[in-house]
């Protein structure tokens, strides 16, 4: 495996450590909402760089990162209305960091709409930027590309395209 192979396999398992923390800190406290998601999300960042995880850099790229699929996340659950409940349940999802997602926002039923005025921007998805599971779909020529697990954006395959929105 080559050197840049091995740290694209390093920042996603970062960025999926970086998830459970967050689900974690998310579930134990009693406030749902946006403000209480990023509470959460920027104590899970510092835990980690805290025992060594990462750099705050990196920590702060991979929380962008995560912060983004939770707005993506968000965003398809009210769109789907009551759909979203049965299919993002934590049961019906994969492992890993979309796991962790669907369990912390399937716990904040109402504070979902208090969240739909910043989620309705489209969310954009870049070549070379980290994502969790999902299925990407090329902005210039429709292609879709299918993430089964945490991992760096590659180009599209069948046109230049760099640009992705995502869906579950």
């Amino acid at each position: 495996m080559e050197a840049d192979d091995k740290d694209k396999d390093r920042l996603a398992r970062q960025y999926d450590l970086l998830a459970g923390k967050f689900s974690e800190l998310y579930l134990a406290g009693k406030e749902r909402g946006r403000e209480s998601m990023s509470i959460a999300l920027e104590k899970a960042h510092e835990y980690l760089v805290a025992l060594g995880e990462f750099s705050s850099e990196q920590g702060g790229k991979l929380s962008q990162y995560l912060g983004r699929d939770l707005d993506q996340v968000i965003s398809d659950a009210q769109r789907l209305g009551n759909e979203a409940k049965d299919r993002f349940h934590p049961a019906r999802v994969g492992a890993g960091a979309l796991s962790s997602l669907a369990a912390a926002l399937e716990l904040s039923g109402n504070a979902l709409g208090a969240l739909g005025e910043r989620t309705k921007q489209t969310l954009t998805y870049k070549t070379g930027e980290m994502s969790s599971a999902g299925t990407l779909t090329c902005q210039g020529c429709g292609q879709t590309l299918h993430l089964k697990s945490t991992r760096h954006i590659p180009p599209c395959p069948r046109c230049p395209g760099t640009i992705f929105t995502k869906g579950y």
